[in-house]
Protein backbone atom coordinates (compact mmCIF):
# COMPACT_ATOMS: atom_id res chain seq x y z
CA UNK A 1 0.00 0.00 0.00
CA UNK A 2 2.88 2.26 0.84
CA UNK A 3 4.24 2.58 -3.25
CA UNK A 4 0.84 3.41 -3.83
CA UNK A 5 1.35 6.73 -2.18
CA UNK A 6 5.13 7.58 -2.95
CA UNK A 7 4.88 10.61 -5.18
CA UNK A 8 1.90 11.71 -3.49
CA UNK A 9 1.48 15.64 -3.82
CA UNK A 10 4.63 15.88 -6.11
CA UNK A 11 5.09 19.04 -7.67
CA UNK A 12 4.98 18.78 -11.57
CA UNK A 13 8.20 19.11 -13.62
CA UNK A 14 8.67 20.32 -17.01
CA UNK A 15 9.60 17.12 -18.65
CA UNK A 16 6.22 15.34 -17.05
CA UNK A 17 4.13 18.39 -18.52
CA UNK A 18 5.67 17.96 -21.77
CA UNK A 19 4.99 13.86 -22.23
CA UNK A 20 1.21 14.59 -20.52
CA UNK A 21 0.94 17.36 -23.91
CA UNK A 22 2.61 14.91 -25.91
CA UNK A 23 0.55 11.59 -25.09
CA UNK A 24 -3.25 13.57 -25.05
CA UNK A 25 -1.88 14.78 -28.35
CA UNK A 26 -1.66 11.66 -30.03
CA UNK A 27 -4.69 10.95 -27.82
CA UNK A 28 -4.11 8.65 -25.32
CA UNK A 29 -6.35 7.31 -22.43
CA UNK A 30 -6.42 8.99 -19.66
CA UNK A 31 -5.46 5.42 -17.57
CA UNK A 32 -2.64 5.11 -19.94
CA UNK A 33 -1.01 8.51 -19.66
CA UNK A 34 -0.99 8.47 -15.76
CA UNK A 35 -0.09 5.13 -15.76
CA UNK A 36 2.95 5.94 -17.86
CA UNK A 37 3.52 9.19 -15.63
CA UNK A 38 3.42 7.27 -12.88
CA UNK A 39 0.78 9.56 -11.14
CA UNK A 40 -2.58 9.35 -10.63
CA UNK A 41 -5.72 9.49 -12.75
CA UNK A 42 -6.89 12.47 -11.23
CA UNK A 43 -3.98 14.32 -10.62
CA UNK A 44 -3.61 14.00 -14.22
CA UNK A 45 -7.07 15.20 -15.02
CA UNK A 46 -6.86 18.19 -12.88
CA UNK A 47 -3.39 18.92 -14.69
CA UNK A 48 -4.76 18.56 -17.98
CA UNK A 49 -7.79 20.86 -16.89
CA UNK A 50 -5.18 23.22 -15.57
CA UNK A 51 -3.09 23.42 -19.13
CA UNK A 52 -6.04 23.36 -21.02
CA UNK A 53 -5.71 19.70 -22.71
CA UNK A 54 -8.69 17.19 -23.98
CA UNK A 55 -8.21 14.04 -22.28
CA UNK A 56 -9.72 11.14 -25.52
CA UNK A 57 -12.26 9.05 -23.59
CA UNK A 58 -12.03 5.47 -24.64
CA UNK A 59 -15.73 3.80 -25.52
Amino acid sequence: MSERFERHRQPWRQDEIQKLHQFAGKGMSLKAIAKALTRSEESVKDRAKVDGLTIAKLR
